[in-house]
């Protein structure tokens, strides 16, 4: 079994903001491949479905970023799960719009959301596939940024990027996170 979990705000006023691509991307995945994202439980709205032969559990935390590692812990002791079976998608400021990058393991770094679920797992060893967002310009401050809406600009990168993001993790689930990321890293 995996699971796959984007990272994003719950309510309609971030819906479609740097913050919420994880989101994006999980309702992309469930999208192809015919999940309904219908069940709240494990303070997430969950759907579960069979992708190449696994059971594959897509999850949006309710919890708000950051403190998405409480959905995200209780699904990983409830399951117990070998860490590499969880994927998280999120945004990144430190990668480009239009781009990504797939990591097997690592810190959150500044995000605060990635800073969370490492916390209360009391580990990082565990997948996750990086969207990126780009910086703030002109001293705009970081939380305004990310809860800002994507410019025109940006808006043509995201059906792209959102739909390898998928490909990416359909790659992990079928094969492996290595050749997920010799196929889809930026170069």
């Amino acid at each position: 079994m995996f699971v796959i979990v984007g990272l994003g705000n719950p309510g309609r006023k971030y819906n479609v903001t740097r913050h919420n691509i994880g989101f994006e991307v999980v309702d992309e995945f469930a999208r192809q491949h015919r999940i309904k994202m219908t069940k709240v439980k494990f303070k997430a709205v969950i759907g579960e479905g069979n992708v190449f032969g696994e059971k594959v559990l897509l999850v949006k935390p309710q919890t708000y970023m950051n403190l998405s590692g409480e959905s995200v812990m209780k699904i990983m002791d409830y399951y117990n799960l070998p860490l590499e079976n969880l994927i998280v998608v999120y945004d990144d400021i430190d990668i480009d719009p239009g781009k990504m990058r797939i990591r097997k393991k690592g810190s959150g770094g500044s995000h605060n959301g990635m800073r969370n679920i490492i916390y209360l797992l009391k580990q990082d060893g565990f997948p996750r596939v990086r969207v990126g967002v780009g910086k703030p310009q002109n001293g705009q401050p970081l939380a305004d940024y990310v809860l800002g809406r994507f410019s025109k600009d940006e808006q043509n990168l995201l059906v792209p990027i959102v739909r390898d993001a998928v490909s990416a993790m359909e790659v992990m689930i079928k094969d492996d996170v290595d050749l997920a990321m010799n196929r889809y890293n930026i170069k």
